[in-house]
């Protein structure tokens, strides 16, 4: 599909200069741009990469000269990073889902199709399930009993959305994601190791053979409007309560989410983040890929972890973190600094010992 730079320029709020009849395919990166496709050109640094490539028009920098970049036409957009997401959106045409439903679909007759919904093959749809208006889902797709999935969703290849799970409008789950599993909740009819361990942090307690007995979930999993899972993310369903995503947020591919866990609006999980059962999280916390969350404690609002950082005791609002133990970034930042100087310190020690005379030593 083409589309001129005035449409572009218009759906991003963006002004043009030169000709804005110019028509565009794609969007590529300069160097690799042809004449049919928008330059992404948004920094200095990538003008060299216009003189490498054929396009005809760019988004550039402001202030950029574009007739001295070769160009006949050019978009400037006043924050760049925001305006891919325009206009990727814009050129995205989304996966192919025919209209309708599929023959191959398997649906409960007591389950509730909304109006405009499209249902690709080999979908199962269980009883009293609820889809929402103008959903789509993908093949592979299985929804369970009684759950409910709000208007315009997107569901993609191999999703799983288990019993009575509840999602608000706009949903969007990458293929795999799997929602509503059982919580991993086991208990020892007798006191065993890993509670003697959590009481006196290293002591076993002697504790002897165990045999674990599963702890049934009862809940489910409670979701917002305007979330986005990512690829095979799992996100459990409670014991006795729900767990509970709240509005707008966004969980990247293989985030795990206990039973129990509630989480703010407009939170940012990126990838292989886990957090552990009973979990509080507050609102718009950002957490960086492989961080980890401790079971039953509360991370505050605003909160951002580092890479990697692990999160054993409640971490109060607005707190940057980094490390295991997490600890305020600047601080893991000194620590690391002078961990890095002990060779040298011990080195500096050696040499400070053997200018010391041996009689003073002995004493």
């Amino acid at each position: 599909m083409a589309f001129t730079l005035d449409q572009i320029a218009t759906a991003l709020g963006a002004r043009v200069e030169g000709d804005a009849s110019l028509s565009v395919r794609c969007a590529a990166e300069p160097a690799q741009a042809g004449p049919d496709a928008l330059a992404l050109a948004m920094d200095p640094k990538y003008a060299d990469g216009l003189a490498q490539g054929a396009a005809r028009a760019a988004i550039l920098w402001e202030g950029a000269d574009w007739r001295a970049l070769g160009l006949q036409a050019a978009i400037f957009v006043p924050r760049p990073r925001y305006a891919m997401s325009g206009l990727t959106r814009l050129m995205d045409p989304g996966p192919e889902i025919a209209p309708g439903i599929h023959p191959s679909a398997v649906i409960d007759p007591s389950a509730q199709i909304g109006p405009g919904a499209a249902i690709g093959p080999l979908v199962v749809i269980g009883a009293r399930a609820v889809i929402g208006a103008g959903a789509r889902i993908a093949p592979h797709v299985s929804v369970a009993e009684q759950a409910q999935i709000g208007d315009d969703a997107l569901l993609l290849a191999g999703v799983r959305i288990g019993a009575r799970v509840r999602i608000g409008d706009r949903f969007v789950a990458q293929p795999g994601a799997v929602i509503g599993a059982d919580g991993f909740s086991f208990v020892t009819p007798e006191k065993s190791a890993v509670e003697n361990v959590r009481d006196t942090l290293g002591d076993t307690g002697g504790a002897g053979g165990q045999s674990w007995t599963r702890i049934h979930s009862l809940g489910s999993v409670v979701i917002g409007a305007d979330v986005e899972i990512g690829a095979n993310a799992c996100i459990d369903r409670g014991t006795i309560r729900d767990t509970v995503i709240g509005p707008g947020c966004k969980l990247d591919n293989m985030v795990h989410i206990g039973h129990n866990v509630v989480i703010g609006r407009d939170c940012l999980l990126c990838g292989q983040v886990g957090i552990a059962g009973s979990a509080r999280i507050g609102d718009r916390v950002v957490m960086a890929g492989q961080c980890g969350v401790n079971d039953n404690i509360f991370v505050g609002d605003d909160v951002i972890a580092g890479g990697g950082t692990k999160i054993f005791t409640n971490a109060p609002a607005g707190r940057v973190l980094l490390g295991y133990p997490a600890m305020k970034m600047q601080a893991h930042i000194e620590a690391y600094k002078a961990l890095r100087r002990l060779p040298r310190l011990f080195a500096q020690v050696a040499e400070l010992q053997k200018a010391v005379p041996k009689h003073l030593k002995s004493d």
